[in-house]
């Protein structure tokens, strides 16, 4: 998280690694915990939980620095994320929707929202292009703007294109130069990052 530029906002998010795993859940252990949390909170303020690998031969390149956020991972033979068996897909940081903005911004992936939330500005976050639900659009109706990120990517851009053909208060953020939310962040800095939406 550090490497990223999201060390000071971990907490917020409560995420945690697995150190040692419960039986049947050993696949699971080394990995970054992202739960994802109710806005009400309480006892039972965790929907659910995302596991995402961050084994050194996977996030770290040959002298030993990290490869993100400006370089590829090397996630071979294993995707980045496990999520719990029979989970589906949802929303993350859905504390975001009650916020007060008349704003909020929608990217792919759970880091990239941490990032926006970083920067001062409410954020979601969605599991990956295919990950999109058609019930997650109502609470997004009653915002004035919905700021939707694209990858600099053909498939961010057209994951991004079709879900503002979903909503009238849309407007597609293209980053360029292939970047994601964190990558820009970490090469322009916040006020750079803020300025592609307008503030």
């Amino acid at each position: 998280m550090k490497a990223r530029g999201l060390a000071d906002v971990a907490d917020k998010f409560t995420l945690g690694y697995v150190g040692s795993a419960l039986t049947g859940h050993e696949q699971r252990t080394g990995s970054l915990v992202l739960p994802y949390l109710r806005p009400a909170g309480g006892p039972h303020g965790v929907a659910t939980i995302r596991f995402r690998c961050i084994a050194d031969e996977c996030v770290r390149d040959d002298s030993g620095a990290y490869l993100a956020p400006n370089r590829k991972e090397k996630h071979r033979g294993h995707g980045k994320y496990l999520t719990l068996p029979g989970d589906m897909p949802r929303m993350f940081h859905t504390k975001a929707l009650i916020s007060s903005s008349s704003f909020i911004v929608i990217t792919e992936g759970e880091f990239d929202a941490m990032v926006w939330e970083l920067v001062g500005v409410p954020a979601i976050g969605y599991q990956g292009t295919s990950s999109w639900r058609d019930h997650f659009l109502p609470p997004l109706l009653g915002f004035e703007t919905v700021y939707i990120i694209a990858d600099g990517d053909n498939p961010g851009l057209e994951a991004a294109e079709k879900l503002a053909a979903s909503l009238p208060n849309a407007k597609v953020i293209v980053l360029g130069d292939g970047h994601d939310s964190n990558s820009f962040l970490h090469e322009f800095g916040a006020a750079a990052l803020r300025e592609r939406i307008g503030l």
